[in-house]
C-alpha cells in the first residue's frame, strides 16, 4: 500500500483553485440574498409617499404611532409569554433533578441585610413595614427553686424510704 504524496507546488495550486472557486459561490450567494432581500421589500413595503399639506403629515404620524404601539404590545406580550415558558421550564427541570434524586445545592452566600432591608427588597419601597424581631421573642423569667427543708433533712431517712420494693413504688407514686 503506497501513498502517492502530492508536491507542494501541486497541493499549493489546487488550494488556489478551491479557494477561487469559493469565492466565486460567496460573491454568487451575496448577490442572491440581495435580489431576494430586495423583492422582499418590493412585495411588502409599498413605497412611501410623503404627503405635502400638514394635516395630512400629522395624520401619518399619528398612523404610524398607533402601528408602533400595536406592534410594541405584541412584543411586550410575546416577552413575557417567553419570560413565563421559561420559568415553567426551570421549574420542570428542577422536578426532574429532584426525581432523579441527585439534587444540587446552590452555593449559598452570605447576606449582611437586615431583616427590613430584607424585606424592603422583597416588597418595594412602596411597603414600609418595620419588623423588631427582638420584640416577638418571649420573655423568659428564671424561677428560683427553693428547696424545702424536707427534702434537705436527714438523707440516710430518705435512702431508708427508698429501700426494697416498697420504696420503689412510693418513689414513682410520688412522681406520678
Amino acid at each position: 500500500m503506497s501513498e502517492k504524496k502530492m508536491s507542494s507546488s501541486r497541493k499549493h495550486h489546487l488550494k488556489s483553485l478551491m479557494l477561487s472557486i469559493a469565492k466565486g459561490i460567496l460573491e454568487q450567494e451575496a448577490k442572491d440574498s440581495e435580489v431576494e432581500r430586495q423583492r422582499y421589500m418590493a412585495e411588502t413595503c409599498q413605497p412611501l409617499s410623503l404627503p405635502s399639506g400638514i394635516q395630512t403629515l400629522q395624520e401619518l404620524c399619528r398612523e404610524l404611532h398607533h402601528k408602533v404601539d400595536v406592534i410594541d404590545e405584541e412584543r411586550y406580550d410575546l416577552e413575557m409569554k417567553v419570560n413565563k415558558s421559561a420559568k415553567e421550564i426551570e421549574d420542570l427541570n428542577i422536578k426532574v433533578i429532584d426525581l432523579k434524586g441527585k439534587f444540587k445545592k446552590p452555593t449559598l452566600r452570605k447576606v449582611r441585610m437586615s431583616a427590613d432591608a430584607m424585606l424592603q427588597a422583597l416588597l418595594g419601597s412602596k411597603h414600609k413595614v418595620s419588623l423588631d424581631l427582638r420584640a416577638n421573642l418571649k420573655q423568659v423569667k428564671k424561677e428560683v427553686k427553693e428547696e424545702s427543708a424536707e427534702q434537705v433533712g436527714d438523707w440516710r431517712k430518705n435512702i431508708e424510704d427508698k429501700a426494697g420494693m416498697d420504696g420503689r413504688k412510693k418513689m414513682f407514686e410520688s412522681e406520678a
